[in-house]
């Protein structure tokens, strides 16, 4: 079953690792295979990986990017998930990181996006 996404006019997406630019109008594009994909937001910059979810979800989003399930990517975002793990302070959070551990160790890197996002937004709303 292919992948649609309905973009924006000016919307910014990943696909294995090119960056594409819809035109300027509302556009679908149809993916028939397996492909890497991200769309603008859900892609994280390094300036905006400010919290320790964020860089966990930073090092999770490049190790998916580049398609890299092992090496330099993985060391960093195993890193992250040991700081991460450190840093929560309910059974909750720990049994979420844990989740997003095992979805790596199991090279699920989009679900494991998706939780550590849920993560990041509770971060956010906890700093409010």
């Amino acid at each position: 079953m292919p992948l649609k996404l309905s973009l924006k006019p000016g919307e910014t997406f990943v696909v294995n690792g090119a960056v594409v630019r819809n035109g300027d109008r509302r556009g679908v594009l149809l993916l028939e295979n397996r492909a890497r994909v991200l769309r603008e937001k859900d892609i994280l910059r390094p300036n905006d990986a400010t919290t320790q979810a964020g860089r966990t979800y930073f090092a999770i989003m490049q190790m998916y990017l580049l398609g890299e399930v092992d090496g330099p990517a993985y060391a960093q975002t195993a890193e992250a998930l040991a700081g991460l793990l450190a840093a929560c302070d309910c059974d909750e959070d720990r049994d979420a990181v844990l989740e997003i551990s095992a979805d790596v160790a199991s090279s699920s890197l989009y679900r494991a996006l998706s939780r550590c996002r849920k993560l990041m937004m509770a971060d956010a709303r906890g700093a409010e």
